[in-house]
């Protein structure tokens, strides 16, 4: 049971992108599935728009898109936009951050579809501060995340999209989970990404404080885990098809996660179409439980391990064929029910 008192031990969902182009299509699917905690689907094959960097762009200071760049002309005078977004942030304003249907209409068209339903959870997400920073840059191709001003700005400007997200799916479901996607983070500490630990935390912190409900971080590679436990996260979601072992390194920050009612996010479904050819409801439950095997073995109780835990696909489906990414779907919602079965988990 997470602090918020949410039973989540061994229920789907999923990461966030799909290959669909027809928002109404996703949404079914994502339902059909998973029916208990449903998320707003991505559609970066749709528009350019929805790609992950641009689609929580809408708004910020200065931002231009043109074809298939985002960045942000450092040259003019930003003043202005960045007073307009530092009053929104002090007042709270969370209609500054909304996302219009343009740039995510799976979203809306996810508000629409899911309505009345009665799921126990809502699924959320966004990209992070680390890496819309790392993605997006100036005139000169400088990573904004170097630039010390447009950095906070990030941060503040993507806490008041999680706030406005948050509000928009609590309206049908008071229980919400919003997850904060960092890919990039898979290169700190690299010689591509040299940024100081604190501040890796105190950026996350900061849009992290803009969600009251569930807070999660998904990151799809290996990275220093150490540092996502230091944050107010309550669920953790990584890529255990491909990483499983990674976790085992952390065993005393992990059980502490644990321990303070932290939910690990097993992404043990593979979003690789040639893997999915090959793995079986059987064959993927036996990779997860060896995965989790691994940090029992590591002094931390395995009860608490298969209570404390989500099933999903390894990272989001958008890139490849809608036929994978529903024996994708298929899987993690056949893969959670064994699971349950297994350990008998009835709720």
């Amino acid at each position: 049971m997470t602090q918020g008192g949410f039973e989540l031990n061994g229920l789907a969902t999923a990461i966030g992108s799909m290959p669909h182009v027809e928002p109404r299509e996703a949404c079914s699917l994502v339902l059909k599935y998973l029916s208990e905690i449903p998320a707003w689907p991505q559609l970066p094959k749709k528009s350019f728009l929805e790609n992950m960097y641009v689609q929580f762009s809408e708004g910020f200071p200065g931002a231009i898109v043109e074809g298939d760049r985002i960045w942000v002309d450092r040259s003019r005078d930003l003043s202005q936009p960045l007073e307009q977004l530092y009053s929104a942030y002090l007042e709270n304003r969370m209609e500054y951050g909304k996302i219009s249907a343009k740039h995510a209409a799976g979203l809306h068209a996810f508000l629409e579809q899911a309505k009345g339903k009665g799921r126990k959870v809502i699924k959320g997400q966004m990209t992070g501060p680390i890496s819309f920073g790392l993605s997006v840059t100036d005139q000169n191709r400088r990573p904004l995340l170097y630039d010390e001003v447009l950095a906070d700005a990030i941060a503040k400007h993507l806490r008041l999209k999680a706030a406005w997200q948050e509000k928009a799916l609590r309206s049908m479901c008071p229980k919400t989970i919003i997850s904060v996607d960092e890919p990039y983070l898979s290169s700190l500490g690299s010689a591509f990404v040299s940024f100081p630990r604190e501040q890796v935390i105190t950026l996350l912190e900061e849009v992290l404080g803009g969600i009251s409900s569930l807070k999660a971080i998904h990151c799809c590679g290996n990275t220093d885990w150490s540092v996502l436990l230091q944050t107010s996260i309550d669920i953790l979601s990584f890529d255990a098809y491909n990483y499983g072992e990674t976790l085992a390194l952390y065993p005393a920050e992990v059980k502490n996660f644990l321990n303070r009612g932290g939910v690990i996010a097993w992404g043990i479904v593979p979003n690789d179409e040639q893997a999915l050819t090959k793995e079986t409801e059987a064959s993927i439950g036996d990779r997860l439980e060896k995965a989790m095997r691994l940090l029992s073995k590591k002094g931390i109780s395995y009860d608490i391990i298969k209570s404390q835990c989500l099933i999903t696909p390894s990272c989001g489906l958008g890139s490849i064929s809608i036929e994978a990414a529903t024996k994708a779907l298929e899987l993690t919602a056949a893969v959670s029910a064994d699971f349950r079965k297994r350990h008998n988990i009835q709720n």
